[in-house]
């Protein structure tokens, strides 16, 4: 047996980042920049408002109060997304909505509520504006660049606004969109072929029979899968023979990653490892954990013909709660490292054990938690029975307990390290 570092670091060694490809933006998400996104041009691109109001010569205010209002003649009206022809003169005022470029001459923004356009409106309500007056009175004095927002005041021309390297979420594609930029060059998302082995197991929507059950670790792993940032390719379950399984492992021969549940344990039906030795090598098969000891991990040689490609493959155990533990210590790992993301490892608490976590066979165990926070200290409780086919544990689970190979237990009042899963 290895360790999980061990087994972790030689997983990584078989998966490289992915190459680029240019797509469209909006379906860019959570992918990572390939090449530096520069500004061509500032943002905003024009001195503008930010509030609706009156443009002016913040001087014509001075004085101005409720008591001792300071009118301007009104000269125009400027929306958002129009440019004002002319100047604003001495004594003059623009009515002017947000977002609209500032018009030449004015230096300052008169809100709305600063003006006596509320008051002038007859019958209306308090807080009702009026448009189409002459004239407006000013109630505040404005300071020079008074509610103006800079031209290049988020980014400026020639700016590197993301480096290559950055993960595309929410907030960063709305920048590249500000820019002009209908695609993004990023890393390609690892195509993912999963299988399920085992001839109990049935395909979902089929009648129950004795003996057998459904088929959850295929959906439960191209879910994990597809949370990670990869496309899931659902192969479907092959049976306990070493042709049937080789058949359908080769159904994946274009996948960057193949992951296959079950078969992989000392059974005499487990053939994986079989596989694994005939259509390519195998690197380790047994890892230093609990659950998740049988895990096997190596390289198939997949296609037909004379053209074949040598596709990574890990071999999760086939208990339910086991392929989903260990596909989030390695498998995420190796996808994120093919999207060209640093950052997978779960961030990690230290948390007061509300239970007894025991290790019998000196084991690293990843007990399945409850991850709750009182009076700022995290604590941990057990989701119940920590059998690997209680796969209701880990939807209960918002946090994996770890107890390290060398501690016989975790006694109730003990620290214990936490992964945390989910909020």
């Amino acid at each position: 047996m290895i360790s999980v570092e061990e087994a972790l670091e030689r997983i990584l060694s078989y998966v490289d980042r992915l190459a680029p490809e240019t797509k469209p933006l909006e379906n860019a998400l959570g992918q990572v920049l390939a090449e530096d996104a520069v500004a061509a041009f500032d943002v905003p691109p024009l001195d503008n408002t930010a509030m609706d109001g009156y443009a002016v010569h913040a001087a014509d205010t001075a004085g101005a109060s409720e008591a001792y209002p300071v009118r301007l003649r009104v000269s125009g009206e400027l929306a958002a997304g129009y440019l004002y022809e002319g100047a604003v003169a001495e004594g003059e005022a623009v009515r002017i909505m947000t977002g609209a470029p500032m018009p030449a001459g004015a230096d300052a923004v008169v809100p709305f509520e600063e003006t006596d356009e509320v008051s002038r409106a007859p019958g209306e309500g308090a807080g009702t504006f009026q448009k189409g007056a002459e004239t407006v009175g000013v109630l505040k004095a404005a300071a020079p660049r008074a509610n103006i927002r800079d031209a290049g005041e988020d980014v400026a021309q020639g700016d590197v606004v993301m480096p290559a390297g950055t993960t595309l979420n929410a907030a960063q594609i709305g920048v590249l969109a500000s820019l002009g930029q209908a695609d993004a060059t990023v890393y390609r998302r690892p195509v993912v072929a999963v299988l399920s082995t085992g001839d109990e197991l049935l395909e979902l929507g089929k009648p129950i029979e004795p003996g057998k059950i459904f088929d959850s670790n295929a959906y439960s792993v191209a879910s994990m899968v597809r949370e990670a940032g990869g496309v899931p390719l659902m192969l479907g379950i092959a049976s306990d023979t070493v042709d049937a399984l080789t058949a359908k492992l080769h159904e994946g021969a274009e996948a960057d990653l193949l992951i296959t549940s079950a078969g992989v344990s000392r059974g005499d039906y487990d053939v994986v490892k079989d596989v694994l030795v005939r259509e390519g090598k195998i690197d380790f098969w047994t890892v230093r954990m609990r659950p998740g000891k049988p895990l096997a991990f190596g390289a198939l040689k997949l296609g037909t013909g004379g053209e074949k490609r040598t596709v990574p493959h890990v071999g999760l155990p086939g208990n339910p709660v086991s392929s989903m533990i260990t596909f989030e210590l390695f498998g995420r790992a190796a996808i994120f490292k093919m999207l060209g993301k640093a950052g997978w490892q779960r961030r990690q608490v230290l948390a007061i054990a509300e239970e007894r976590i025991k290790n019998t066979d000196g084991r690293r165990v990843y007990a399945r938690a409850i991850l709750s926070e009182r009076d700022g200290r995290y604590y941990a409780a057990l989701t119940g029975p920590q059998g690997s086919g209680i796969l209701t544990s880990m939807a209960m689970a918002n946090a994996l307990a770890v107890v390290p190979e060398d501690v016989p237990a975790i006694e109730p009042g003990d620290a214990v390290t936490c992964l945390v899963l989910s909020p």
